[in-house]
């Protein structure tokens, strides 16, 4: 038997962790888990190509009960100390949101314990120590404010399950513990802030049922302000509550359900016979569900904020991606400071949500504006007003066609080069706009619109046969529309799962559209190829990314005193309309879009073809065409493109404004201050791929990198150059040294065969290649025998694994 000191770290964790934890009490089956990843690794992408960075990965969970994680481990060899693991089992303890905190050797464990208010909070115990489940569970109890019984019942309850293993994400976990603790604690205002594509209604639904299935709610609301949203909720994660769910519509009430979804203007209107939520006792609902809070019950004023009043006395949960938050409008004030928070950025760097390219493209006219020449008339031959029109007039009080045709040409262009029936939804300032592109983007796409007329489509408010296809936009197994035109209807409540293309010609000045928007291309979907996506920017409203509040916790601006009073004069008895109330068709009580009012600008926006806010019945659409005045439209404009570039961002997401190699320096320096550091830990380090891969997870963009300077260039060289000032080699020009050194000489005919081989194929792609075992089944090397084979013929992996590690000390021998 090998001694402790020369066993591996799985070899502690067999035959001393493992059964430390069982002679605890502690299940194996139920009780604990062994190297779990709770996070998918960061996508990074490359060209068209992705890979993942390493998982997160816990050495081991402790869990109270399916649904209760209570305790990481973070087991090391016992070369280490008892201790060593601590820093890194803290880290991921504080990610997970755990109070209990252990490291081992195999020697004992060391113990960190948050709950501690008196004495040490890290303590040493030996191997037969470790304390049982219901010891944590006690002193979780008492940290978490859970020892009356009905709160521990409450927090003991289980996850629905439908027997797929289909588990809730950690920070879903988080958000759902959170939730339930807080109102077994009595909190009866809570607001959780989840990126879109994170699983808000998947998370509302496990609230939900284990609230309900305890007995602590026994009646629920889930309110939304879009038909779509119902619709998924419905049809989705909600669906396990078959015949003890209804949907409230055409002012229908039945009080014998259990749980109820409904829209905001199906319960409420402008006159009180359409409050039909005053059919309910108000204290009928002891749960509510308020899904995109940010929207329509943000306002204090709003009539849809009156319903929440009314229903008061029951527990309230606002979900949301977008915290929005001016002086007008707060759902903090309503709400509270968020419960849980998990960003757009987190989601990226876990590997939940897909990554962005953003390509930002300048034309002549939207930089320097366009001023008529004199005389110049407009297609109706009328006279245009003297005056320069930059951005924020295109499209909305000017048309130049040639832009309109421009933008079409660049986003055909684009797909061109990248999938031509890759999903693509192009956002516009308004339903005129988009309907122009549309129009466009069909005369740049003839073969494909002949193919199937369904190609390009416009899906907005007033469109019945767009809005019908929204389903088949949206379903990764359909292939038609592929491209879409929309002004405000498909800025929420759309889950477009491959979407690849977000084009931005609409001028975004509201962080909360910005973020809602960009979320339309987070979702990941890798049985579809659909691993990131990509920004097409025509308005520079991808300068929302410098913000430093793009992605940080909402702040409150509107701050109250305890003494105000919070009930708006007239709200509920005739006080104005909310702004932000969406467009409503009158007759089916159906959202057919939703402006997002920020400030005048943004609301005069909205005054064109999408205004008035009502539509009529047999109007045959949300609203009648705009006059021909309303918009002056020219031709004959010389349009052409400036500006095209690729924006680069650092690891925090944020963009990089100095030159890349200048960026990529600095980073490589924070890890490698001189070439002899990075030369040492080069030569030392058996997979060399690794290292590449780690600087690019710490923020050195390594593919555009090389883009920008060669791709011949070996990625060794490339950092040595860039970073250090070194005279760089192509990948051909190190190979070739080798082979003037007669070094393949050294091995068996067979042997010397496999290396020739791959180090061609390192010439031609790269270290990766190289260290891959996976290059062993692709042409040439197929021809030389089976991976097995030829492994065999090295004698054996490790030598084969020597033999690699070997030619690489021979590429860079030089260095």
């Amino acid at each position: 038997m090998l001694a402790k000191k020369e066993m591996s770290e799985r070899d502690i964790c067999t035959k001393f962790i493992t059964p430390a934890l069982e002679q605890a009490g502690w299940n194996k089956l139920s009780q604990f888990l062994e190297e779990v990843s709770f996070t998918d690794g960061k996508i990074y992408v490359k060209g068209k190509l992705t890979a993942r960075g390493k998982a997160k990965r816990a050495d081991y969970i402790l869990y109270y009960k399916p649904n209760i994680p209570m305790a990481v481990v973070e087991a090391k060899d016992n070369k280490h100390s008892v201790s060593s693991g601590m820093q890194q089992a803290m880290d991921y303890a504080a990610i997970l949101d755990l109070p209990f905190v252990f490291s081992s050797n195999g020697d004992g464990f060391a113990f960190h314990d948050k709950t501690v208010t008196e004495g040490p909070l890290e303590t040493s115990l030996a191997l037969d120590e470790f304390p049982s489940p219901e010891v944590l569970w006690a002193k979780y109890k008492k940290y978490k404010g859970l020892e009356s019984p009905l709160a521990a019942k409450m927090a003991e309850q289980a996850y629905y399950s439908d027997g797929s293993g289909r588990r809730p994400r950690y920070y879903q976990q988080i958000a759902i513990n959170r939730t339930i603790e807080a109102i077994a604690k009595g909190q009866d205002r809570i607001l959780l802030v989840m990126a879109t594509g994170t699983g808000k209604t998947y998370t509302a639904f496990q609230i939900v049922h284990r609230l309900w299935k305890s007995g602590a709610k026994k009646r629920i609301l889930f309110l939304a302000d879009r038909n779509a949203l119902i619709d998924q909720t419905r049809r989705g994660d909600f669906k396990h509550f078959k015949d003890k769910m209804t949907v409230v519509q055409n002012h229908q009430v039945d009080k014998s359900y259990e749980i109820y979804l409904a829209l905001y203007q199906g319960l409420s209107g402008s006159e009180e016979a359409s409050n039909i939520y005053k059919q309910f006792s108000e204290d009928f609902f002891d749960l509510i569900i308020v899904d995109e809070c940010h929207r329509g019950s943000a306002r204090e004023d709003s009539n849809w904020r009156e319903i929440l009043r009314y229903f008061k006395k029951a527990s309230q949960i606002g979900l949301t991606a977008t915290p929005r938050e001016t002086t007008e409008v707060s759902n903090i004030e309503y709400f509270g400071d968020p419960l849980y928070t998990y960003s757009l950025k987190q989601g990226i760097d876990d590997g939940f949500l897909a990554p962005y390219k953003v390509v930002r493209i300048g034309m002549n006219v939207d930089f320097d504006g366009w001023r008529p020449e004199a005389g110049k008339t407009d297609v109706h031959g009328q006279e245009v007003v003297d005056q320069i029109y930059n951005l924020k007039d295109f499209d909305r009080k000017l048309v130049i066609e040639e832009r309109t045709q421009l933008v079409a040409r660049k986003v055909s262009e684009f797909l061109k080069g990248f999938n031509r029936l890759a999903k693509t939804i192009v956002f516009c300032v308004d339903i005129d706009h988009a309907e122009r592109m549309r129009k466009a983007l069909v005369n740049e796409n003839p073969d494909l619109v002949k193919a199937d007329h369904r190609y390009v489509m416009r899906i907005t408010g007033d469109n019945e046969i767009g809005k019908k296809e929204l389903d088949n936009f949206i379903d990764p197994e359909q292939k038609y529309p592929v491209i879409v035109t929309t002004s405000e209807l498909m800025t929420t409540g759309v889950d477009a799962q491959t979407c690849q293309l977000i084009v931005l010609d609409s001028n975004i000045n509201s962080m909360t559209k910005f973020k809602q928007i960009i979320g339309r291309g987070t979702r990941i979907n890798e049985e579809y190829g659909k691993m990131f996506f990509t920004i097409l920017d025509f308005r520079q409203a991808t300068n929302l990314f410098a913000d430093p509040d793009f992605d940080g916790d909402p702040i409150r601006i509107k701050e109250v005193d305890e003494d105000d009073d919070l009930e708006p004069e007239g709200a509920g008895e005739g006080g104005e309309e909310d702004d932000d109330q969406p467009v409503i068709d009158i007759e089916t009580g159906e959202v057919v879009d939703f402006p997002e009012v920020e400030d005048e600008e943004e609301e005069d926006d909205q005054l064109g073809p999408d205004g008035p806010r009502i539509r009529q019945p047999g109007g045959g659409g949300p609203n009648p065409p705009p006059p021909p005045a309303y918009k002056i439209y020219v031709n004959n404009v010389d349009v052409s493109v400036l500006m095209e570039r690729e924006m680069h961002f650092d690891q925090h997401g944020k963009p990089i404004t100095v030159k890349l190699t200048d960026y990529a320096r600095q980073q490589i320096k924070e890890q490698f201050p001189t070439l002899e550091e990075f030369l040492t830990t080069w030569q030392a380090t058996d997979r060399k791929a690794a290292i590449l891969q780690e600087l690019e997870e710490q923020g050195v963009p390594v593919e555009k990198l090389q883009a920008s300077v060669s791709h011949d260039v070996d990625l060794f060289d490339l950092i040595c150059h860039v970073a250090y000032d070194q005279p760089p080699l192509t990948r051909k020009e190190r190979l070739n040294n080798v082979k003037k050194r007669n070094y393949f000489t050294k091995y068996g005919d067979q042997a010397r065969k496999v290396l020739e081989a791959l180090s061609e194929k390192y010439a031609d792609k790269g270290l990766e290649e190289l260290e891959s075992m996976e290059v062993l089944k692709v042409y040439p090397l197929t021809q030389l025998g089976s991976p097995v084979e030829i492994v065999k013929g090295f004698g054996g992996k490790t030598k084969y694994q020597q033999a690699i590690q070997e030619l690489e000390q021979e590429l860079y021998r030089s260095a």
